[in-house]
């Protein structure tokens, strides 16, 4: 059977579709019973607490992104982890299940549909803000309510720095993306003198 002018290639695209599939899936779950029951601030603060300690923790993250651990080490370790950390009996057991299915590598992605899921229940939308420099607190929510006046919803921002940008700031919220770095504007210009020259 040929294959023709296929061999070789590799879909990049489909790892991460099946991780967000897998993700979706147990995020629903957790999700409707948090809500059920009335926990969506619980669940809220147990999956910040989960996303902060994938950041910090290169053993945690090794756990859930090696592919060497047996199944019954895998459930041990995130058993242990979800303990440690008073998680919810549901995201216990939804962790638990997914070491048990080899799914731990779709835990970055969980966590962010949970919190897509947990903005929309309380109206809220998350801005994804880069800037050349730390935003200050004053800085940080001013934006925030600039942002809230003009889209209707309560807006949470999520900072990065980024240096190259020079000055000013990237704002995404949703598929909309405002920029007002010093860097683009450099851009903008640059493109512009080439067309004059």
């Amino acid at each position: 059977m040929s294959r023709g002018p296929y061999i070789g290639r590799v879909d990049v695209s489909e790892p991460a579709s099946i991780s967000s599939g897998i993700a979706a899936r147990y995020a629903t779950a957790i999700f409707e019973i948090a809500n059920e029951s009335n926990a969506l601030d619980q669940l809220a603060d147990n999956v910040n607490d989960l996303s902060q300690a994938l950041a910090d923790s290169p053993d945690l993250r090794d756990l859930v992104s090696s592919p060497v651990y047996p199944r019954a080490s895998m459930r041990k370790g995130i058993m242990a982890v979800a303990a440690q950390m008073q998680l919810m009996p549901s995201f216990q057991n939804a962790l638990g299940l997914m070491a048990e299915k080899r799914r731990l590598f779709a835990l970055p992605q969980l966590i962010a549909h949970l919190r897509a899921k947990i903005a929309e229940a309380k109206g809220e939308v998350t801005a994804d803000v880069t800037s050349a420099t730390a935003l200050t607190e004053d800085q940080a929510s001013r934006l925030a309510k600039t942002l809230a006046d003009n889209i209707g919803k309560q807006v949470t921002l999520k900072t990065t720095v980024d240096e190259s940008l020079i000055g000013g700031l990237v704002v995404k919220v949703g598929s909309k993306m405002i920029d007002t770095s010093v860097r683009s504007k450099l851009n903008a210009l640059q493109n512009a003198m080439k067309e004059v020259g």
